[in-house]
């Protein structure tokens, strides 16, 4: 049952393979629960007093709000499959509630300090620096995601035009603006690309390659964005998704419209994008400090 559920979210649902990675991890780590706790070895037969007791259990051991409320989430789809698919007769989840999450504030390198990093820092001339500069580059100046970067082709961008396809979650495609120094970034770097994948003879579709020719990887971009963001930010977290945060909250800082970024973004909701209006507020507070004779 397992099995057809991920197969399930995975090509009905389209959820992306990080989400579908962590609903495994979720129905593993809950069925092992199940055999340790209560002798249960059929995930079917679990009632609402037995996944409130794992959510205690999981609170016990501090797990966040956050990834409770994700495994949760996993726990709801996967029973409302099971009932739909007339394999059960009841659903434990309809008597259970999510515990609520604080409002967290985004991590995001300020742009005093981006600017430093991408004007004054020496990536290098060869093919690696360049390629590092311009991802930087990208996940700064467009806000995309992680999958979203690995997964950009070649024939997505319209360097003509000054736009870019992102294949966003649930295959959903948006078209992003380009500026014209990203622009010219990524011709630069196509030159360069071009003579990797000659002297490999590898012809790879995707844009980011690495030195041998072939597609790059997350753990391969993290420990560029960790690399270089430990250059000139301090923050705990430094990774592509900081460098979302900060396209967004400096876009919001900047006068851009909360829609504006939604779509840029390519969230679902508007409630997801308002999550930056803190920061924008905490910048407003302080420019009301500085011009209001009364403040």
């Amino acid at each position: 049952m397992k099995q057809q559920f991920i197969k399930y979210i995975a090509r009905e649902k389209r959820y992306s393979k990080h989400t579908i990675i962590s609903y495994e991890t979720d129905l593993k780590q809950f069925q092992e629960f199940l055999v340790s706790q209560y002798q249960i070895d059929d995930i079917i037969h679990a009632d609402h007093y037995v996944v409130r007791s794992w959510l205690v259990y999981l609170f016990q051991n501090n797990k966040s709000a956050n990834s409770i409320n994700r495994k949760i989430s996993c726990l709801k789809s996967f029973y409302k499959y099971l009932f739909r698919e007339g394999l059960t007769d009841t659903n434990p989840m309809l008597k259970v509630t999510s515990p609520k999450s604080g409002a967290k504030v985004p991590e995001f390198v300020k742009e005093k300090d981006m600017e430093m990093l991408l004007q004054h820092t020496d990536f290098g001339n060869d093919f690696e620096g360049v390629r590092n500069k311009l991802i930087i580059e990208t996940f700064y100046s467009t806000g995309v995601r992680l999958s979203e970067l690995i997964n950009i082709k070649i024939q997505d961008v319209n360097l003509n035009e000054k736009t870019i396809k992102i294949l966003g979650k649930r295959n959903k495609e948006r078209l992003t603006p380009l500026s014209v120094y990203l622009t010219n970034a990524i011709e630069n770097y196509l030159l360069i690309r071009n003579t990797i994948c000659a002297e490999t003879t590898i012809s790879s579709t995707y844009l980011f390659i690495t030195k041998q020719g072939k597609a790059t990887y997350s753990k391969l971009i993290y420990r560029i964005i960790n690399k270089y963001l430990a250059y000139v930010s301090s923050n705990t977290k430094k990774s592509p998704h900081t460098l979302r945060h900060s396209f967004a909250t400096i876009m919001l800082n900047k006068g851009a419209e909360l829609n504006a970024i939604k779509e840029i973004l390519g969230h679902s909701s508007l409630a997801a994008t308002q999550v930056y209006t803190h920061n924008s507020i905490e910048k407003l507070k302080t420019i009301y400090k500085q011009a209001h004779p009364r403040a």
